[in-house]
């Protein structure tokens, strides 16, 4: 199930945030006040555009996030909407990434309307760029870039980017 966030979800999220396996794709791990934070933003970016993050709740249980929303620096393909996705290590392989993040991409290309959504991550995470295939994203070769937010040399620095445009 897709939600809005509610205050209960910012302990396990926390702790998913400062798993270390769970983060192995991102510049370090996030601390409660952080993960606290970011949920905080993900709201206003609700409030704000009318879409972003949603919490994913399986069994009852709060497992991670997915969904939209507008990347905070600046790139080449932006701006732009993202869809992305971080869910708890005891969610992985059992299918709820890409279904969660079928749903968002039907409410962003339905009830929000958008034409184009991206999806990037480090060149090494194979785990998201396989759930950005079955989406059916498309690889964007030529839009792989280094995330500007990293420093020259960080081994996460280089990115690939995938696109799906809505179709009809």
């Amino acid at each position: 199930m897709l939600r809005r966030w509610r205050e209960e979800d910012r302990e396990p999220f926390a702790a998913l945030n400062a798993d270390p396996v769970v983060m192995e794709h991102f510049p370090a791990t996030l601390s409660r006040e952080e993960s606290d934070a970011l949920v905080e933003r993900i709201e206003a970016g609700f409030d704000e555009r009318g879409f972003g993050w949603w919490a994913v709740e399986a069994d009852g249980e709060f497992i991670g996030f997915t969904g939209l929303s507008v990347p905070r620096f600046t790139a080449h393909f932006t701006p732009c909407v993202e869809i992305g996705w971080r869910l708890a290590r005891s969610a992985w392989g059992r299918g709820y990434a890409t279904e969660a993040a079928r749903a968002s991409l039907e409410d962003g290309f339905g009830r929000v309307g958008l034409t184009e959504v991206v999806s990037f991550t480090a060149v090494r995470n194979v785990r998201s760029q396989a759930v950005m295939r079955r989406l059916g994203m498309t690889h964007d070769p030529a839009g792989d870039f280094d995330h500007p937010v990293l420093p020259e040399g960080h081994p996460l620095r280089r990115h690939v980017l995938y696109r799906i445009r809505r179709q009809g």
